[in-house]
């Protein structure tokens, strides 16, 4: 475990890889991620966790599939919201945005459900932020 403050700025700005998670922090069984983004992901599911965001810089679309139809939650700077499990959703930003995930440690970033998986995006757990 770290035990100094770890800069989210210096997280980001040490990769430039779009739809790659760095493992920022863990909290108990639970990593904090962060990833760049822009353009689609996929439309995925985690069927047994909810899957928190928080948008640190951009704008955060998030496209989701839900009993009671698809709706789309857009997501200013700032901002948290909280996936829950087996709801579909598929996030995007057209202009690019910087965000922050919590999600137990191991769970794939494409869900246990995806769509195809086109070549920007590759199914990982996210790769560990070393300073």
């Amino acid at each position: 475990m770290n035990t100094e403050p770890i800069e989210l700025a210096r997280v980001f700005d040490s990769f430039d890889e779009l739809w790659s998670p760095r493992i920022a922090t863990t909290v108990n069984d639970y990593d904090v991620r962060v990833a760049k983004i822009q353009g689609e992901h996929v439309w995925h599911t985690h069927d047994d966790t909810d899957e928190f965001f928080l948008v640190v810089q951009g704008t955060l679309r998030l496209a989701l599939r839900t009993p009671e139809g698809e709706r789309e939650v857009v997501m200013p700077p700032g901002s948290v919201f909280t996936v829950p499990a087996g709801v579909e959703h598929k996030p995007s930003s057209a202009e690019g945005a910087r965000i922050l995930m919590l999600e137990p440690s191991g769970t794939p970033t494409t869900g246990d459900r995806h769509d195809d998986l086109p070549g920007h995006i590759r199914t990982s757990i996210g790769q560990a932020y070393c300073d």
